[in-house]
């Protein structure tokens, strides 16, 4: 019988997973990782219970805070706007999975992500609502065929139907959709965690200092909510921050040219599946998927080239895809127009 080791955060989707996995004919060890200090693993522990499979809880608080929390706030400090999910799975989900694995003698790692893996590759989950494919984009492809993602293409309501089925309370308990190591708002975490400093607010186009903002790591690019700046009736959009200044660029008006760009820049750049040069991409989670061509640098960084996209943001993912099939992905280190870095970003 294959062994399987099974990360369990104690949602409803990891607990599925392994009731999947069961009917599947393998035998399940579950694991739950502390990152943060305030998780209770009492929902994961009870599930293990319910479901009658070996249960440990592994604290990786101090690596978490050094890999992930410490990198968000260095990023956003930087200017930039990160995604810690594609990172998180990157360097501490999977790794101390596939760590994990070797230590209980496991044949094979899985989660509750909505993705699927055949033959070694990584696809879209046939549930596009959601499909978790791109916060997958950095996984190593050499660890691909130890993957599983029972889950697949189910939907929600299946999932949980499941869970009930086995009479688990958490076949009701709600998604998290927040950043996990954030408990009150963004804005008090990065009020507390890093050192803001009001400064201004000059309308791009005009160069007219028109507001205060509030500290520059509290926006991100294309922004329109939350800006707080009165004085025009026009939508008002975040364009770029001059960190050394201070300075938050706004552009007025919902079509303008400051929000658009024609290529990127990405670094740490992934490759899962074949090395084409043309393919569709996404910039953001929940973007359209946009025909792009790659250029492939020697120093392992790619530019991306597409025709106007708004809001492309530096410290976001850039993810390949060839229809259904996830070919990997790189983070963007600049955005840029006509083959040079916007200057105001």
């Amino acid at each position: 019988m294959k062994k399987v080791l099974v990360g369990m955060s104690g949602g409803v989707d990891s607990s599925t997973a392994i009731i999947l996995l069961q009917k599947q004919g393998y035998e399940v060890v579950g694991i739950t990782f502390q990152f943060i200090d305030n998780f209770d693993p009492t929902d994961a522990i009870e599930v293990a219970n319910k479901l009658n499979i070996e249960h440990h809880v592994a604290d990786y608080r101090k690596e978490f805070k050094k890999e992930i929390i410490d990198k968000f706030i260095e990023d956003y400090k930087n200017g930039l706007t990160p995604n810690p999910c594609v990172n998180c799975n990157r360097v501490c989900k999977f790794k101390y999975l596939f760590d994990n694995m070797e230590k209980y003698n496991c044949d094979y790692v899985a989660t509750g992500h909505y993705a699927i893996i055949k033959d070694g590759r990584l696809y879209k989950s046939k549930n596009k609502e959601k499909d978790q494919s791109y916060f997958l984009c950095e996984l190593s492809k050499d660890k691909l065929s130890k993957i599983i993602f029972p889950l697949e293409g189910l939907e929600k309501d299946k999932v949980r139907e499941i869970a009930e089925e086995k009479n688990l309370l958490v076949s009701k308990k709600k998604d998290s959709f927040d950043v996990c190591f954030i408990n009150d708002s963004f804005r008090k975490f990065m009020k507390e965690n890093s050192n803001e400093h009001k400064g201004k607010v000059i309308n791009i186009k005009t160069n007219e200092v028109i507001g205060e903002h509030i500290g520059l790591m509290n926006y991100t690019i294309g922004q329109r909510k939350g800006l707080n700046i009165g004085g025009t009736e026009d939508k008002m959009y975040v364009v770029g921050k001059d960190i050394e200044k201070n300075i938050l660029y706004i552009a007025l008006g919902e079509d303008n040219e400051y929000l658009k760009s024609d290529s990127c820049l990405l670094e740490n750049v992934n490759v899962l599946g074949d090395k084409i040069t043309k393919c569709n991409a996404k910039f953001r989670y929940r973007q359209q998927d946009i025909p792009v061509e790659l250029e492939w640098l020697d120093n392992g960084e790619v530019i991306v080239h597409y025709d106007n996209v708004k809001s492309v943001t530096p410290g976001q993912a850039c993810v390949f895809y060839d229809g259904e099939e996830c070919l990997g992905g790189g983070i963007i280190k600049e955005v840029q127009k006509e083959g040079k870095k916007l200057w105001y970003q």
